[in-house]
């Protein structure tokens, strides 16, 4: 990456109150060559220039630290990871995180996969399935500190992919743009079935540009029914 980049990433994080050294930066530089080289081969991001891919995905990962959930060693789960978004980030800044990555995308695993071996990023497992199938695993079912996801899907149904993951006391955070009354209002019917509390809702100014997104940080107050998550077309078809 260019000087002007590095120096956005570095002084970015710092505004999330994490101080990157050159280690760190030389990770996001491996991380964006790989992303720029298999884009080519297979859709991972419309977002490709230098400065944007900093601002809009890298530092927008980062800023999952203003939760104030992420210390050091929780076991975490990203959920529709895609191109490794927010949770690559997240570990190469936090190494002692026990990172699972899933995502229903062969291709994006092994994507994902040379990132880590590039990376040398260890206690990390990553998983080609379906949140749906998954979810109901005793592997991975109620057994993460953090569920998380940058997915569009709206919250009501993110909710029914994601917090059947979360350990009773544990948290989902939703990574979302910058409209989301509408889409909080109509999570009600959500939270109440899967057993989950919206403790805060934080707003995030991406630095460098105008963008506003905003953490959605929900708590998981009790075991979810084992009914859920249900398959995909009744999620779709019928939304809590």
């Amino acid at each position: 990456m260019k000087n002007k980049s590095v120096e956005m990433l570095i002084e970015g994080a710092k505004e999330w109150g994490i101080f990157l050294e050159m280690f760190h930066v030389e990770h996001f530089q491996k991380y964006y060559a790989l992303l720029l080289e298999w884009n080519q081969k297979m859709n991972l991001t419309a977002i490709t220039e230098e400065s944007e891919v900093v601002i809009k995905h890298f530092l927008d990962s980062l800023s999952v630290v203003k939760s104030g959930k992420i210390k050091e060693e929780e076991k975490i789960i990203d959920v529709g990871t895609g191109a490794g978004f927010p949770c690559i980030p997240l570990k190469i800044v936090f190494p002692k995180l026990k990172a699972t990555l899933l995502d229903s995308s062969k291709k994006r695993i092994t994507f994902l996969e040379e990132v880590i071996n590039k990376l040398g990023i260890n206690e990390i497992e990553l998983i080609h399935g379906r949140a749906e199938d998954i979810g109901k695993d005793i592997k991975y079912r109620e057994q993460f500190d953090l569920s998380m996801a940058r997915a569009v899907a709206p919250l009501n149904i993110l909710l029914e992919y994601t917090l059947p993951f979360v350990k009773v006391d544990g948290y989902f955070i939703a990574l979302k743009g910058r409209e989301i009354e509408e889409e909080i209002e109509n999570t009600q019917k959500a939270l109440r079935e899967l057993k989950g509390k919206i403790e805060e809702v934080r707003e995030i100014r991406l630095p460098y540009s105008d963008i506003v997104h905003h953490l959605i940080i929900i708590k998981k107050v009790d075991k979810c029914p084992t009914k859920y998550p249900r398959r995909a077309n009744a999620i779709q078809r019928s939304p809590l």
